[in-house]
């Protein structure tokens, strides 16, 4: 059993997973870098082990169960635990639709991914976390799925980024006591491939999810934050 803090983020070989990584990596703390892709995981995982820290590519689609039992078993036989789920994977930034035409296949594989995916991740890797004795779950969130800036705009993301959100209350609130703390995050509009060009640094994004991520103990629990300061649902 490893006796290191171990993080797991999703979707992170590129872009805010992989600045995810990179941060939490420069703590000290072992990650998992969690990709569809394991070629692209690796690829990766070894540049920024180059800088120093320990970063593994392992093999992981949140939208396939089989996927996300495969590397759950390796964990408890490997690791015993998890200390930081980071739930960051997400699909579909559907600027081209609006709500009153969207086209209901991508909304359900949105939904899928960015919403089941996190709910996939928690059901499966909570028994790592509850041993972990003060775990941490980070879903990584967006503006564009809080209630009050909604438009016609981004359904199928934003409708996603809504359910996650209502997910991070709820467990949060049945794991109150538990030492776990869920939070929703949003780190702003990035400079991503999914951001598009014009955003901030993603460096500055990724650091609201490592501050989430590494909360010490009595910290926030069922919030949304970006940069470490309360928004609003």
């Amino acid at each position: 059993m490893s006796e290191k803090t171990v993080a797991l983020v999703t979707g992170a070989n590129r872009g805010i997973g992989l600045e995810v990584c990179r941060q939490l990596a420069q703590r000290g703390i072992t990650v998992l870098l969690g990709s569809r892709d394991l070629r692209k995981g690796e690829q990766a995982a070894s540049t920024l082990a180059r800088a120093g820290g320990e970063i593994y590519a392992r093999q992981l689609d949140v939208a396939d169960e089989d996927s996300i039992r495969a590397l759950a078993q390796w964990a408890e036989a490997e690791l015993g635990h998890i200390d930081i789920l980071v739930n960051n994977a997400a699909i579909f930034y559907d600027t081209w639709q609006h709500a009153s035409h969207a086209d209901l296949a991508i909304v359900q594989a949105a939904f899928d991914t960015n919403t089941l995916g996190a709910w996939r991740m928690c059901r499966s890797f909570l028994p790592l976390l509850r041993r972990s004795g003060g775990a941490r779950i980070v879903n990584v969130s967006s503006g564009a799925g809080a209630l009050g800036d909604l438009s016609g705009a981004t359904p199928a993301y934003a409708i996603s980024k809504v359910a996650l959100n209502a997910l991070t209350i709820m467990l949060a609130a049945e794991l109150r006591g538990s030492g776990i703390l869920v939070n929703a995050v949003c780190p702003g509009w990035v400079a991503t491939e999914m951001g598009g060009a014009g955003g901030r640094p993603v460096s500055e994004g990724a650091a609201g999810v490592v501050w989430a991520a590494t909360l010490p103990s009595g910290g926030p629990s069922g919030g949304f934050f970006r940069d470490g300061r309360p928004i609003a649902w």
